[in-house]
């Protein structure tokens, strides 16, 4: 219930105050305002919180508030003249959430209950008008801009769950998908995905609008990772997330795999230029024109002022990335000579901290151009002292840059020629790091519908498709509006549609350790044991401790009356934290040593595997999910209808396996 209410403060001769409700209408006439809700005490927060949004008013600031009897109905008045307030209260009968921080929920599902919805308590939005002190010269929004506006939202949804202050630690890839111009809005929306022990995974949604049309496009998606300051001791140990909606439980769930690349991200690159043999001839060799690399080097030095830091003094992570954009900028129109469009940002970590008073050195040079885009290096170190010496590495990062022709199109670069020495490794790294893009983009960034059955697995790519895997079966897990179809003997059938894939899971408890369980299913060697279907395993590869790619052959007899084979990556996963399950994820892959044999059909799995919960000392719950491909949909079909009793005894013959070797592996687990 809401009311606004008039109140007039005047000061009388003798310095008392006396005070009126004006409770006139539009139309002059009084009327009776319903004494009931305005005659209940409001609570101690709500009373604070109104005294200090008074309190706050221009002409109350200097004064100091007298508190009156009339303080039970919610009202503050001060000598000194007269005052028109509006206070905008809010009553209810049952009592009201006025006192909960803003943008929060003390009990999300307490909130939902009262027909309130729901948002994410780390929930921040904002929203910019972009004007032409933002734009370039075609009156477009600068990234620099952007990206500072994108790191601010993003590191206030940070410290709004660590409740410290935080700095940014890294920034994944950023695809930008469309420019914006002066005049439309920018709407950025940031929220903590997972917290781990001292850093949180933030994702940031980034659209624009136009106010004229009202139309709304999407311009990047990005993920980076804050890490809370403690006051003394520095990094401080960070409370858990809960999350609740189902987008949230699935990019918590996620939020495990991203980390796990991250940290995966420097061996990558070392593994494709080791393994590797990156091509001497320049791969746009129709441009006659060959620009020496050195003739597009910047080097340009910002001192770091209180408007660019935060309160502890050190530089905004936007304020950097904003700098390293505009002189990669200038380095990428020095080769082209034109007005080249940033498209994408590498992955990048901040090594240290930047203070007030500190000199940025920033360097950039073009490493490499190919057919019809270039990709800029950009350094960044810092000093406190012209004289001084030592000098910090900040951040290195690499940035893909095009250029646009009148229709939008991207047009052709020059080519650049390395400089000798590092040059060359700057040359050979930047093709190297063009592959691992195209890997994230097509095998990651893609929805899991728009990417092929069977990826080519190799070296370079392992770690990718090994988060698709992975992400994949967490993403089916974390769906709500699972169905149950059947139930026989406690093993459970549930079923999702969605588009045009139907899925299936089935579920049943277990008296075994989960590590047991994890540890005999994650091994398809075992698995024609208790399941039908299967004819035997083959482990062609291990991969590492967690991957390993296998050849199966299966009983399944394909339309063309031969018996199907498939070569499927498994990739298990321990807890990252209590409550966490164990994974074991299954796909297909693409093996060059494993090609389709004439005398099977060849199969594929577009998404399947356990899920294994520790839900007491001795029970373990066991999930098994499935994203039907083609081949599976009759088993399915015939079970729902009732036609078939399929799954229960191939998983009723699961359960008998599990307890007839979980006393049998203890030297497996010695190697988990």
């Amino acid at each position: 219930m809401e009311r606004d209410v008039f109140v007039s403060s005047t000061a009388g001769t003798s310095g008392g105050t006396n005070a009126t409700v004006n409770n006139q209408g539009d139309d002059g006439k009084k009327r009776e305002l319903p004494p009931s809700p305005w005659n209940v005490k409001p609570s101690r927060s709500v009373r604070d919180t109104a005294g200090e949004r008074l309190s706050s008013c221009k002409h109350l600031s200097t004064m100091s508030q007298k508190k009156t009897t009339s303080r039970k109905y919610g009202w503050w008045w001060s000598a000194g003249g007269t005052k028109l307030l509006r206070v905008h209260l809010r009553a209810s009968m049952q009592g009201s959430a006025s006192a909960l921080p803003a943008g929060a929920l003390a009990d999300p599902a307490l909130g939902m209950e009262r027909g309130e919805q729901y948002r994410n308590p780390t929930e921040v939005q904002m929203s910019q008008l972009v004007l032409p002190c933002h734009t370039n010269h075609r009156g477009e929004l600068s990234i620099g801009q952007l990206l500072k506006w994108i790191d601010t939202t993003a590191c206030l949804s940070a410290e709004r769950h660590a409740g410290c202050p935080c700095v940014t630690a890294s920034v994944d890839d950023i695809y930008f998908e469309h420019t914006i111009s002066v005049g439309q809005v920018v709407n950025i929306k940031a929220k903590v995905n997972r917290a781990f022990n001292s850093s949180m995974e933030v994702g940031i949604q980034v659209s624009y609008e136009d106010l004229c049309s009202g139309k709304q496009w999407n311009v990047c998606k990005a993920y980076a990772t804050f890490v809370a300051q403690g006051k003394a001791t520095g990094k401080m140990k960070l409370k858990p997330l809960a999350p609740q909606t189902e987008e949230e439980k699935m990019e918590y769930s996620i939020a495990a795999e991203r980390r796990r690349m991250r940290l995966a991200h420097t061996d990558t690159l070392k593994n494709l230029l080791t393994n590797s043999t990156m091509p001497t001839e320049r791969e746009n060799g129709d441009c006659n024109t060959v620009v020496p690399a050195e003739k597009t080097r910047v080097e340009s030095v910002e001192l770091v002022l209180p408007p660019h830091a935060n309160h502890q003094g050190n530089t905004f992570g936007g304020q950097i990335m904003a700098w390293m954009e505009n002189v990669a900028t200038i380095a990428a129109s020095r080769l082209c000579h034109a007005h080249p469009t940033l498209k994408t940002i590498e992955m990048f970590h901040f090594r240290g901290p930047s203070q007030v008073g500190d000199r940025l050195l920033l360097k950039a040079i073009v490493n490499n151009a190919f057919k019809n885009s270039m990709e800029v290096g950009v350094c960044v170190v810092a000093y406190g002292q012209e004289m001084e010496v030592s000098r910090r590495h900040i951040n290195s990062a690499f940035m893909t840059f095009v250029v646009l022709d009148q229709e939008g199109q991207p047009s052709a670069i020059p080519m650049v020629k390395p400089e000798a020495g590092d040059g060359e490794r700057r040359y050979r790294e930047a093709s190297a790091r063009k592959k691992i893009r195209l890997d994230r983009k097509y095998i990651i960034s893609c929805e899991q519908t728009k990417v092929p059955l069977s990826v080519p697995w190799d070296q370079t790519n392992k770690v990718y498709l090994s988060y698709n895997n992975v992400s994949a079966l967490k993403t089916l897990v974390a769906k709500t509006n699972w169905v149950l179809a059947t139930e026989i003997d406690k093993v459970r059938m549930y079923t999702l549609e969605e588009d045009k894939y139907l899925s299936f899971r089935i579920e049943m408890t277990v008296c075994i350790d989960a590590t047991q369980a994890f540890f005999l299913l994650s091994d398809l060697r075992q698995r024609h044991e208790w399941d039908r279907h299967y004819a035997s395993a083959e482990l062609v590869q291990q991969v590492d401790e967690d991957d390993m790619i296998y050849h199966v052959l299966s009983q399944t007899v394909s339309q063309e009356n031969k018996p199907q084979d498939f070569v499927i990556l498994a990739s298990r996963r321990k807890p990252c934290d209590e409550g966490d399950p164990y994974v074991v994820a299954f796909r297909s892959v693409t093996l060059p040593t494993r090609p389709p044999n004439p005398e099977y059909t060849r199969g594929e799995t577009m998404c399947s595997g356990f899920c294994i919960w520790q839900e007491t000392a001795e029970l373990t719950k066991v999930s098994y999910y499935n994203q039907a491909a083609p081949g599976y949909l009759a088993y399915v079909t015939t079970n729902i209808a009732g036609l078939s009793s399929d799954f229960y005894v191939t998983f009723k013959a699961c359960e008998t396996f599990l307890q007839k070797n979980k006393d049998e592996i203890t030297v497996g687990l010695q190697n988990l």
